[in-house]
């Protein structure tokens, strides 16, 4: 499905509000913590496929569990499983899941005696795991790596005999996403400490029956930052979001600030409004603890028509597609003049765009959202717009309830 995204000349917005759906990262991660610990209940869960392939996975008792394109739960059902005293699973997923590396997880799942076999090609899904039962305790990893190795050790930890001590070895990758981890094991009275680069976890067989509320999702919200950015005037509430978030997406407050959008916080709302006559400058940033928003961060830019050097983007070369390379192709289509390396990107100032561009989506959802806010400067499709539902399905109505006219073709 090909979408055409046009808007008004000019683009007002007049006090909206939207109810954005729960956080994936938060969602996952609780969704595992629940099948460890059945007695605690959810609300506000993520409605997105990765969400869903998460739940049914955790839910069913098939000996082959296909996650598609769900690179969170390939990470932490690959320790879900290995701890699953008894459970012998295959883990596939689609085509380029099976092209992501998971080497890293299985040799430190390894460290604790687990039983993890290749079916293809080594360091890479599909896997086959023999659940069993963790007596060892300690791990070491290197620490810049994706944050979700190292979550997916965490999340099981507390249903080790022993518990865990995951020594990290450099510099920490996504610091927020092991924090939020951290943060979660916290609310149910699971004991953790952090310190320098050693986070230990201790053994819990059972936690108090607990409703954990999921906060709605800061990289969805990213897309709005965007459109606010853009737009000729903007107001926009969004809702369920705190101030002090576990979510290091929640970042873009002190990012899009910068970029003309103020933003205001009231019971659980958040509040974007364009700053009127704002004085743009080319933006420099550093995004090694929040990549996800990279792609939305450089599209702004674009439309602004200010330069940026963004930095600390190396895991985005393993995504669900390298994002990088995607971004040096599509932008490149809109007239820019951007260039990328291993770990950042580079966009010059330009005041040109051109329209009517098919722009790829690769099977990336961000790619699809973090392109549709330009469609306020020039019109542009979205191609495989479908792509969405792998983590916001109501995207596309959103933004029609914005007043983007939005037609297939």
């Amino acid at each position: 499905m090909n979408l055409k995204l046009t808007t008004n000349s000019s683009f007002i917005i007049d006090d909206s509000q939207l109810n954005i759906t729960g956080s994936k990262s938060e969602t996952n991660r609780l969704l595992l913590l629940k099948a460890l610990f059945p007695n605690i209940t959810l609300a506000n869960t993520s409605n997105s496929d990765d969400s869903e392939v998460m739940q049914k996975a955790l839910a069913g008792n098939d000996e082959i569990v296909d996650i598609h394109h769900a690179g969170t739960a390939m990470r932490f059902l690959t320790a879900y499983f290995s701890v699953n005293e008894g459970r012998e699973v295959v883990l596939t997923g689609s085509s380029r899941m099976q092209e992501r590396p998971i080497k890293i997880l299985v040799e430190a799942l390894e460290q604790l005696g687990v039983e993890i076999s290749y079916e293809k090609e080594e360091g890479y899904p599909p896997i086959r795991i023999k659940g069993k039962k963790v007596t060892a305790s300690k791990v070491t990893l290197a620490a810049n790596v994706s944050s979700q190795y190292i979550s997916a050790l965490l999340l099981v930890a507390s249903k080790l005999d022993n518990g865990l001590e995951l020594t990290l070895e450099g510099e920490i990758t996504s610091i927020p996403y092991i924090k939020m981890t951290l943060a979660l094991l916290t609310d149910l009275d699971i004991k953790t400490s952090f310190e320098g680069n050693v986070i230990k976890v201790y053994p819990k067989e059972a936690v108090e029956t607990k409703e954990m509320v999921v906060e709605s999702d800061w990289s969805s919200a990213s897309y709005f930052f965007s459109l606010v950015a853009l737009s000729d005037a903007a107001k926009i509430t969004l809702s369920s979001y705190k101030e002090n978030s576990l979510q290091g997406d929640s970042e873009l407050v002190s990012l899009y600030e910068k970029m003309g959008v103020k933003t205001t916080f009231q019971n659980n709302k958040m509040t974007l409004e364009k700053v009127a006559g704002f004085n743009y400058q080319d933006v420099n940033f550093e995004l090694n603890n929040t990549p996800d928003i990279a792609q939305t961060i450089v599209v702004t830019c674009l439309g602004l028509g200010i330069g940026c050097h963004l930095t600390g983007l190396h895991t985005l070369k393993i995504k669900e597609t390298d994002r990088l390379e995607a971004l040096r192709i599509e932008l490149t289509k809109l007239g820019a003049d951007i260039s990328v390396t291993n770990d950042s990107l580079t966009l010059k100032r330009s005041g040109v765009i051109n329209h009517d561009v098919h722009i790829a989506t690769y099977n990336d959802h961000r790619m699809a959202m973090a392109f549709a806010p330009l469609a306020i400067k020039v019109p542009i499709i979205i191609d495989d717009a479908e792509v969405v539902s792998k983590s916001y399905p109501d995207f596309w109505n959103d933004l029609k309830a914005l007043n983007f006219q939005i037609s297939e073709l």
